[in-house]
């Protein structure tokens, strides 16, 4: 969903950190107590320990074409269906997941306890929103800002009440948000995918398809907004995937490690330097990076204006009919990736080249031999019984 960046101010940093009070003061809490006269407490002097993640630039990636080519598509568009990262360990999948926060547009946050945003009283009426903020609204007043997304890592043995949320202790009245709502109009990264617990791998793939989930424990019950993009990764060494999450997959990135020396050397000295001077490191792409960020922008906002036309389509159709994939998301991911790749190109018209290039991430691993020799041996049962018919 394009977002008109007029219609939502901006938070008071451009990098979405916490506001810093005035005065040197800390926080809320420090402040209420200088307002009762109480003494400013000092800072215990021993290192705290909070670190500040930077991510390896995704610029900065070496080779991997296809798979930063996957990736962008996935976030240009996310009616593709997210990403699953095929590859050995070591091979940057991690790294470029990552990396791709960095690239996306500012979302809207609403300011709401409900989640109202402008776009739901241009779409529904005043009606659409609660009553506090079709108030706002008539003053003229904020219903949401401008934020950066954010990458929100699934942790491999998460339970599932982690996951889709669960009651609040300090308030068992109500349900507490799960991974899952964390996640809304972020990136949701899950590593090592083929190893999650299938409880939890069907919950995030369900709520990935749908933009949301509803949450039943006991009499209480909550459906919370889950409008992400699903980047997946997994190393086929530790496992296989079962053949029903795999489906839900748009895009099979097939991850293959350097095979070319110069590149394995450059790739050791960008990591190396991001290593060794981190701020540094990313100051030297910062102007890549915004480059990357502003053509994601606009391709989302050309998206909605590109079409398939009728013969275009029926060439994606013969593919597929071709190599005999069963499942009705082939189409999907194919087509909507042919799309997203166009609007990067700049163009409102999906070519056969266009279908060209993302036939082998949309198609791959979607055969399955299981389903071809069961449908060949009903077929021949269907054979016999109208041959005995026949006969009879």
């Amino acid at each position: 969903m394009n977002a008109d960046v007029s219609r939502y101010p901006a938070p008071d940093d451009a990098g979405g950190e916490p506001v810093r009070l005035p005065g040197g003061i800390r926080s809320l809490k420090e402040l209420a107590a200088l307002a009762a006269g109480r003494p400013r407490e000092p800072l215990p002097e021993e290192d705290a320990g909070f670190a500040e993640p930077l991510a390896f630039p995704f610029a900065a990636i070496v080779g991997q074409q296809e798979m930063k080519l996957g990736l962008l598509l996935a976030v240009i568009n996310p009616a593709v269906g997210g990403a699953l990262l095929f590859g050995a360990r070591g091979t940057a999948k991690t790294t470029a997941a990552r990396a791709l926060a960095d690239l996306l547009p500012k979302v809207p946050r609403s300011l709401c306890f409900y989640g109202c945003l402008p776009e739901d009283i241009e779409q529904g009426g005043i009606d659409a929103v609660c009553p506090d903020c079709a108030r706002k609204y008539a003053e003229g007043k904020p219903l949401a800002v401008m934020d950066r997304v954010r990458l929100v890592e699934l942790p491999l043995h998460a339970p599932l009440d982690d996951v889709l949320g669960q009651p609040d202790a300090r308030n068992p009245h109500r349900i507490r948000k799960g991974i899952l709502a964390l996640a809304d109009r972020n990136l949701l990264y899950v590593d090592e995918v083929n190893l999650l617990d299938d409880a939890v791998a069907d919950a995030i793939l369900d709520a990935a398809a749908q933009g949301h989930y509803t949450v039943r424990r006991g009499a209480l019950a909550a459906t919370y907004r889950a409008r992400f993009v699903l980047i997946a990764s997994m190393n086929p060494e530790e496992g296989a995937l079962r053949p029903q999450i795999l489906d839900r997959f748009g895009l099979r990135l097939w991850v293959q490690g350097l095979t070319d020396p110069a590149e394995r050397l450059e790739a050791y000295r960008r990591a190396r330097a991001y290593r060794e001077h981190p701020r540094q490191f990313l100051a030297r792409y910062a102007e890549e990076t915004e480059a990357l960020r502003t053509e994601i922008q606009e391709a989302r906002q050309r998206l909605p204006e590109v079409e398939i036309a009728d013969e275009v389509a029926e060439v994606g159709l013969r593919w597929i009919a071709r190599l005999g994939i069963p499942s009705l998301r082939a189409e999907m991911a194919l087509f909507e990736a042919a799309r997203a790749h166009a609007a990067a190109d700049g163009r409102t018209e999906v070519t056969p080249d266009d279908l060209r290039k993302v036939a082998p991430l949309a198609l791959r691993f979607r055969r399955s031999e299981f389903m071809a020799s069961y449908a060949r041996q009903r077929a021949d049962e269907a054979a016999a019984l109208a041959e005995a018919m026949r006969e009879a």
